[in-house]
């Protein structure tokens, strides 16, 4: 998502009163619309009966509003109310996660977009400003288009709002095409202006990451230069933040620990459960530069693994499946569309599997491996950089990362009935390709829960500019603690 700085002008005060004063109809539509499909965890459930809108907030079913009047339709994928605990600040942060929790919003009367959210969803003011703050909250000029989930209901609101007649009354959306208009961006500030039928996603539980809050960041810094800054990346952070919380991060917690003022950038991406070298830009230019370097391949990355079972040296090839939904689908045979991926094993030696003193102190998950005598580590050349690259690959080779709650559970049930993964080497002949792609979902469904903490993969070093740039990141987590 691109964030909003400044916002556009349509927000202003100003412009909003001039519009209203010439035309006081001509930026209202009709009440808010929420997508359930849009959603990604059960929350609310709506009704639409007698033009009343029932709507659920956070904890108990509201009296009934007129559709007039109403602020948001609220839709959920359950039938069952969920029950949201009490909502007061982001901070401290938790160090647990809450459900995902997303809400939809159609903007019915423009407003301040911190009271409006406020009101919609029944939320304390200051939560919903630090929600903004912590990037949680996007916009888009028009409501995105619902999808094929969605219900005949969804489906006629949505029709309402995107109406060619009530949209041409909108001077803000003069130029832009519908799907230009439908593009998202994160709201910067709590007190900026929305007119009515913006749309808006709060994200109201973000995805937290209490691991900033107990590092020293500054002995995490490997090197300073002019124009970028290499870190030393602690597992369970995530490099640049999510969609919902770009405020826990490495970028910012970085910048803050050298007193930057313009915060760093991030020039590329390594999982959350990962450690290792980041590069992040100082400035625009080289981010730029950083990134034409890595499409040039003119980026050398070195990773350590600590895998479960040996791993052969050489060159590893696989394609994934170019679906952005993990865990990732490798296959060995080419596979029509899906992307190759190749790591190269320079070396792979055989170590202790970590102390339970180790993984206690790094919450290192079990996984269910049967034996826990020896681990090996090996050193991997990352030639093709796709997401869950290096786990997907050693997994799909019978070799799981330690730690790696996404991968190893598969590959513990592959060993148990060769024939359940449906791009194994063992796979089963199907009848048809709808039976096919069921399995695949019935495998994703099984096998797709994100390591909480570290796992055992290093980003151990990085390097360009033919070598005369290099860093190395500190000792990986698994070998403290060995004399």
């Amino acid at each position: 998502m691109a964030a909003l700085s400044p916002l556009a002008p349509f927000f202003s005060n100003v412009l909003l009163s001039s519009l209203r004063a010439s035309n006081p109809r001509g930026l209202m539509v009709p009440p808010g619309v929420l997508l359930c499909a849009l959603s990604t965890s059960p929350r609310s459930r709506t009704r639409r009966s007698n033009k009343e809108l029932w709507w659920v907030a956070k904890k108990k079913p509201l009296a009934p509003v007129s559709a007039a009047k109403a602020d948001a339709v609220l839709s959920s994928e359950s039938s069952v109310y969920p029950r949201y605990p009490g909502y007061n600040r982001l901070l401290p942060c938790p160090q647990q996660n809450q459900p995902p929790r997303i809400e939809h919003l159609v903007v019915s009367e423009g407003g301040i977009v911190v009271d409006y959210i406020s009101k919609a969803l029944d939320l304390p003011s200051l939560f919903v400003a630090d929600l903004i703050h912590f990037g949680a909250v996007h916009y888009a000029l028009v409501c995105p288009k619902p999808p094929p989930s969605a219900t005949a209901e969804q489906v006629r609101l949505f029709k309402e709002v995107t109406e060619p007649s009530v949209l041409q009354k909108r001077p803000s959306l003069k130029g832009k095409t519908v799907r230009e208009a439908q593009k998202t961006f994160r709201i910067s500030h709590a007190n900026e202006f929305v007119e009515a039928g913006i749309y808006l996603r709060v994200h109201v539980h973000p995805k937290r990451f209490p691991r900033c809050y107990e590092v020293d960041w500054k002995s995490r810094i490997i090197a300073v230069a002019a124009s970028y800054v290499v870190l030393d990346k602690p597992a369970a952070t995530s490099v640049g933040g999510t969609t919902d919380n770009i405020e826990e991060s490495c970028a910012t917690f970085t910048s803050r620990a050298l007193g930057l003022e313009t915060p760093l950038r991030t020039t590329h991406q390594i999982d959350n459960c990962t450690e290792g070298c980041v590069v992040l830009a100082k400035t625009k230019e080289f981010c730029a530069i950083f990134h034409g370097m890595i499409r040039e391949k003119q980026v050398k990355k070195l990773y350590l693994g600590l895998a479960a079972a040996p791993v052969p040296l050489g060159i590893i090839s696989h394609y994934m499946r170019p679906v952005n939904i993990a865990p990732r689908l490798v296959s060995k045979d080419f596979i029509e569309g899906w992307h190759l991926c190749q790591l190269e094993v320079l070396e792979c030696k055989e170590v202790p599997w970590p102390s339970s003193d180790v993984e206690r102190r790094y919450n290192i998950e079990g996984c269910g491996w049967p034996s826990w005598s020896v681990a090996y580590e090996c050193k991997i050349n990352l030639l093709t950089g796709k997401t869950h690259q290096i786990r997907a690959q050693l997994a799909a080779i019978g070799a799981p990362l330690i730690g790696d709650s996404m991968y190893m559970p598969a590959v513990i049930s592959e060993k148990a009935n060769p024939l359940i993964n449906p791009f194994g080497e063992y796979k089963k002949e199907y009848t048809s390709h709808e039976d096919k792609m069921a399995a695949v979902e019935e495998w994703i469904s099984q096998y797709g829960k994100e390591p909480s903490a570290a796992i055992g993969l290093q980003a151990s070093q990085i390097s360009w500019d033919n070598g005369k740039c290099s860093y190395e990141a500190g000792v990986p987590w698994w070998r403290h603690g060995i004399a």
